[in-house]
């Protein structure tokens, strides 16, 4: 069965779009502004983004995370390091990433080096979990093979009874890391599909620089 999907309306009415220019601001400053837009439209997990990495051969992989924080130094997220992009990025310390905002109808994509978040920030943010996601960084191993679920909950019953009622400690296999964007882009739809874009690249000597680009 072949399956071909229906045009959104929505991607096409005035009243859902916004049609001014992307301004050539700060891009770290603009994304504070479409993040806090998308916190009050989002249904759901405004944070969310697409990961891409590529493995020892080449072969690009993408999963999607949440991301903890953005800021002047980049995009931040935390994973177990022994994963499969944790291992990739150990690889290739490289990634590109896309946040997609379905309900403003705009989206920013970014590309650049990654590094490792220090202990101190990986084990700030670890003890701000909840307690039971502290408990399930240390029953799984993720990205690798299990035998059942129930082996899975087990193992997480086992590490609550052993840490019982006192502090969890970050897991050495736990920790963050943060794209250090060299270019990001800035998208909204447009009607037509003749959709606003701003990319904005690392200059040496000017900081930003930025220039539109034909959709």
């Amino acid at each position: 069965m072949v399956f071909i999907p229906q045009a959104d309306p929505r991607q096409h009415d005035a009243a859902q779009l916004d049609m001014t220019e992307i301004p050539d601001t700060d891009p770290h400053d603009l994304f504070a502004l479409w993040y806090e837009l998308a916190s009050a439209n989002e249904p759901a997990d405004p944070n969310a983004f697409t990961l891409a990495t590529q493995d020892q051969d080449g072969m690009p992989d993408a999963r999607i995370l949440l991301f903890k924080g953005f800021a002047k130094e980049g995009l931040t997220f935390y994973t177990n390091s022994h994963s499969t992009k944790g291992k990739q990025i150990a690889n290739q310390p490289v990634a590109a990433a896309v946040v997609h905002w379905k309900s403003i109808l705009r989206q920013v994509r970014l590309r650049g080096p990654v590094v490792q978040v220090s202990d101190s920030e990986a084990d700030m943010y670890f003890q701000s979990r909840a307690r039971n996601s502290q408990l399930g960084a240390w029953a799984s191993d993720q990205s690798h093979g299990i035998e059942s679920r129930d082996q899975l909950e087990a193992k997480y019953h086992d590490i609550e009874k052993y840490f019982g009622d006192g502090p969890i400690p970050r897991p050495p296999h736990w920790t963050g890391f943060r794209i250090e964007p060299v270019v990001i882009e800035f998208w909204k739809n447009g009607p037509f599909r003749l959709h606003h874009r701003r990319r904005f690249y690392k200059n040496d000597q000017m900081g930003w620089a930025s220039e539109v680009l034909s959709p």
